[in-house]
């Protein structure tokens, strides 16, 4: 019998603890614990949708946190017609990610380097500017929601619990589909690609269909979160997708360790952890924050995940 690969075991190890958060939570009299955990959770899905691109094609996208936005505002436009149907959410929101992932994925993958960084940039600067002049969800100031999203007509998501075993749900889903991609003959190539694209060419695969489909399937996994964000803040914003949380999407993935799928998620806890634990003790805790990452970009290049490799004597 195979064993179960290490990655995997905490993975699973991670969601198990994650699941145990509600009742901890309601049994040391601190529900509010609920809430940061799913907020945690919900940027775990955004990361791991990121290091598709990021960790397994090399692809740095400074515009991701469009998607994050594109699908937390289709939860605004729907709920004010009337629809609060969660997967009618979820599929408007992963079909508006996907048209503008694949537009502007076709153009952006034509370039390289700080080229592709600058161009993600610039779209996702352009979803940002565009729905602060949308004057009818808020503008600037974005709009509230009147409530979260129902599932089959039911009110399941009002309770923070209910909302976060839902998220949770999603970000098992999207892990496991994620890791058979990543193991399948499209993962294979596409990190092919990230070694040497010119490589790939000379064996027979064109790069470019397997960067665009990669691309589009990060923006749709993005715009999951940015649905399970609106639901979680009952607030729509085009800070959302500004460039400072694309910003700090990849912050999470050097913390938790590019390329590692279980990285990814450890990144985002620990980001939200850190975030929300320096921010009691002080109003400049970006500060500390920036040192702690500094720390870890010296002392461990493979964020959390390669310092647990490297503590198990396996190669970084």
């Amino acid at each position: 019998m195979t064993a179960m690969p290490p990655r995997l075991r905490a993975a699973l190890a991670i969601f198990a603890l994650l699941a145990l958060v509600p009742p901890l939570a309601h049994w040391i009299g601190q529900p509010f614990l609920i809430v940061i955990a799913t907020r945690m959770v919900v940027f775990a899905i955004a990361a791991l949708s990121l290091d598709l691109i990021l960790g397994y094609g090399a692809m740095v996208s400074f515009g991701h946190a469009a998607y994050l936005g594109i699908g937390a505002y289709a939860v605004a436009v729907l709920s004010r017609a009337g629809v609060t149907d969660l997967t009618l959410h979820l599929l408007a929101a992963i079909g508006a990610a996907g048209i503008f992932a694949l537009v502007t994925g076709a153009i952006s993958l034509r370039t390289r380097g700080v080229y592709f960084i600058m161009i993600t940039l610039a779209f996702g600067q352009m979803a940002y500017f565009f729905f602060v002049s949308f004057s009818a969800l808020g503008g600037d100031d974005g709009t509230a929601l009147a409530a979260r999203s129902t599932v089959l007509g039911q009110d399941w998501l009002r309770s923070e619990p209910g909302l976060f075993y839902a998220t949770l749900g999603l970000l098992v889903l999207i892990f496991a589909g994620l890791y058979r991609l990543t193991l399948s003959r499209f993962g294979r190539v596409l990190s092919g690609t990230r070694e040497s694209a010119l490589r790939m060419q000379a064996v027979g695969f064109r790069p470019f269909p397997y960067q665009l489909t990669a691309y589009v399937i990060s923006g749709c996994l993005c715009a999951v979160a940015g649905v399970m964000l609106a639901n979680q803040s009952a607030y729509v914003s085009p800070s959302y997708m500004s460039w400072h949380r694309s910003g700090e999407l990849i912050v999470m993935l050097v913390l938790g360790g590019i390329g590692s799928l279980t990285g990814a998620i450890a990144g985002a806890l620990a980001t939200v952890a850190l975030e929300e634990g320096l921010a009691k003790y002080s109003e400049h805790w970006r500060l500390g924050f920036g040192l702690i990452l500094v720390l870890v970009a010296l002392a461990a290049p493979g964020g959390i995940a390669g310092l647990i490799r490297r503590l198990k004597g396996a190669p970084a």
